[in-house]
């Protein structure tokens, strides 16, 4: 499938059903993922709601373990993995949503976290913008919906975030301000959406704005299997 990208939102949602080199809505790992979330849902926006919260808090959440290697972003990967940043839980959404019958996009948009940790500040090179921050657009009743499930309820309650919640008539962005009222976070610009993820431009992206992460990532993929577990056990302490 050509890879389709709109400044906004798509024009044709019947183009947005096929399967995609990324979101492999045929793979028995994201049907069975997609069957239990979905259950004896008869309607879309019901199917659509369900599978915002399974891929929202069944996915953890988790912007340190990125990789730039193309299959660890297949949605049954992101599935079996059982966590992901932004960009691969938006994806994951996108070929769930696919596999229900509910077409789908991936958008990216660049926002500002004013509650970044000091540790993943400095993992960033010591911003707080989030360059191409990963979001699903759902073809539902009509119209095109922005909807993000990245974080988790459970890092919700950890942080004091506010979850982002999706009732299937509304779009679900990034909460302004968190349960202290404090900011939280901020859409600065909106780069349109895609028919498949669009890794080699987040990745062309990231080599600028984050050149630090690609190195850091390259190092990952030369660790062994005991290396990257070892890695993850630390992460999970801190």
């Amino acid at each position: 499938m050509t890879l389709i990208h709109c400044d906004g939102l798509p024009d044709a949602p019947e183009a947005y059903l096929a399967e995609t080199g990324f979101f492999d809505i045929a793979h028995p790992v994201v049907r069975r993922f997609t069957d239990a979330a979905v259950g004896d849902a008869a309607d879309a926006r019901t199917r659509a709601v369900r599978l915002f919260y399974a891929v929202r808090d069944r996915i953890r959440y988790d912007p340190y373990n990125i990789t730039y290697e193309p299959p660890a972003y297949r949605a049954s990967a992101v599935i079996e993995a059982g966590y992901g940043w932004c960009v691969p839980k938006a994806a994951l959404l996108a070929a769930c949503a696919r596999a229900a019958g509910i077409p789908s996009a991936i958008g990216l948009a660049d926002v500002v976290n004013h509650l970044t940790t000091e540790k993943l500040k400095a993992r960033m090179g010591g911003v707080n913008v989030f360059y191409d921050h990963g979001y699903t657009a759902l073809h539902l009743d009509g119209r095109w919906l922005k909807v993000v499930p990245a974080f988790n309820i459970e890092l919700c309650e950890r942080f004091g975030v506010r979850p982002t919640e999706f009732d299937g008539t509304s779009d679900a962005l990034y909460q302004p301000f968190d349960v202290h009222d404090r900011r939280h976070m901020e859409y600065l610009a909106d780069h349109g959406t895609w028919s498949d993820l669009p890794l080699d431009k987040i990745k062309s992206d990231f080599a600028i704005h984050y050149p630090q992460s690609l190195a850091r990532a390259a190092a990952r993929a030369g660790h062994t299997e005991a290396d990257r577990f070892e890695d993850d056990a630390r992460r999970e302490r801190e």
